[in-house]
């Protein structure tokens, strides 16, 4: 009897696991179809659904999560995933979450870069990323009131914030911002405690390569890309400066003009801005080129947030570490308002993309609508206007 029953047991308990594991599937390759806008509108697309709608994840567990990403390098969204699918259904999750995101975009971009190798140019999208991008701005604004409601509880922080804004819109370096928040923070603990203490911080970040021609390889383009993984922090404009030195300056596989339509197709598709390195890839080595760049770039994010998941809820408990976390909270806080300050005086052009960010917005806000149909239904209407114009 006592076997029965444990089995039975068992049995419930991978019934749940594969439940958990098909629900991260569903949700990051859908994410993964419709998620456009770069890393802050993604994060702000997964909070929507993990928090809000699915409530995985407290939102003080997901700030912690955006901040441990902000702190390592790889592309935030897809480390954000990871987190996410690691939180929820351990190492498995982890690999199916990041995955599941990954490849819808990836095999869009294959799809693309046959089209730019077969017709010599890429398919037209403005129309379309006309009307996503006010959409996009109205999605990030609710993720950024909803993480500062909780981000920012104390007067403290709050100060935090505006002074980590306030760099950041005079060009401070992202880590600059993010460490120096945190340093702050344990900081005003120590007063606060009626302690003396000195914190020192300093970052360095040194860039070194050969300029060699070198003849193509596999090997040595998934090598490129994997450094690129494991280094690489901020947005994709200091992912072009590496491709530049690279893959331009360095070996000459690729022309400045092959560069930039790369990266355009990085802006435009939807998933991880990171796909640049498929359509890369694909442009030097075929399938197989691209299935190395891809996974040379992804690889180091699964790594890291493997390491570095675990020991979030380890750190939370430090008073310490938590006060350090608490800082750089704020700082990621300020770093999202000055990014979405960046996009949305590019996405709203006009009246018609200013109703469409106001309207998006109510609907949101007091309609509680997916962001997924915002997405879908921004892109048609900007499709038709064009068409009509």
């Amino acid at each position: 009897m006592d076997l029965s029953l444990s089995g039975i047991r068992s049995l419930v308990v991978e019934s749940d696991r594969v439940r958990e594991l098909v629900e991260l599937m569903r949700l990051f390759f859908r994410l993964g179809v419709t998620a456009f806008g770069g890393p802050a509108a993604h994060i702000a697309m997964m909070e929507d659904e993990v928090v809000r709608r699915r409530q995985w994840l407290t939102r003080e567990a997901f700030l912690d999560m955006i901040s441990a990403c902000n702190l390592i390098p790889g592309p935030n969204s897809t480390e954000m995933a990871i987190h996410i699918g690691h939180r929820r259904a351990g190492f498995v999750g982890l690999l199916v979450a990041g995955i599941s995101f990954i490849v819808p975009a990836a095999s869009i971009t294959i799809v693309l870069a046959w089209a730019y190798v077969r017709f010599g140019h890429l398919p037209t999208a403005a129309g379309v990323l006309y009307g996503i991008k006010p959409v996009i701005i109205a999605v990030v604004l609710q993720a950024i009131w909803r993480l500062g409601r909780v981000a920012l509880h104390t007067p403290t922080l709050i100060l935090l914030a505006i002074v980590a804004t306030a760099a950041a819109f005079f060009g401070v370096d992202e880590m600059i911002v993010l460490l120096g928040a945190g340093v702050l923070a344990i900081l005003t603990l120590r007063m606060r405690e009626g302690l003396s203490a000195v914190v020192a911080a300093s970052a360095t970040a040194v860039k070194a390569g050969a300029a060699t021609a070198a003849p193509f390889a596999l090997g040595a383009l998934f090598l490129i890309f994997l450094k690129i993984g494991a280094v690489l922090f901020g947005s994709g404009y200091v992912l072009l400066a590496f491709l530049q030195a690279d893959l331009v300056d360095r070996t000459h596989w690729l022309t400045q003009a092959q560069l930039l339509d790369a990266v355009a197709v990085g802006q435009f598709t939807p998933g991880p801005v990171f796909t640049t390195a498929t359509f890369v890839g694909y442009l030097l080595g075929g399938n197989l080129g691209a299935l190395a760049a891809t996974i040379g770039i992804f690889l180091p994010a699964f790594f890291f947030v493997s390491i570095s998941g675990p020991l979030l809820p380890v750190v939370r408990r430090s008073r310490l570490a938590g006060a350090f976390l608490d800082g750089v909270n704020a700082g990621s806080f300020a770093l999202m308002v000055v990014v979405t300050w960046q996009l949305g005086r590019t996405a709203i052009v006009d009246w018609p993309t200013l109703a469409l960010a106001v309207a998006s917005a109510v609907l949101l806000l007091r309609f509680r609508l997916n962001s997924a149909w915002l997405v879908i239904g921004g892109g048609s209407i900007g499709a038709l206007l064009t068409l009509a114009h």
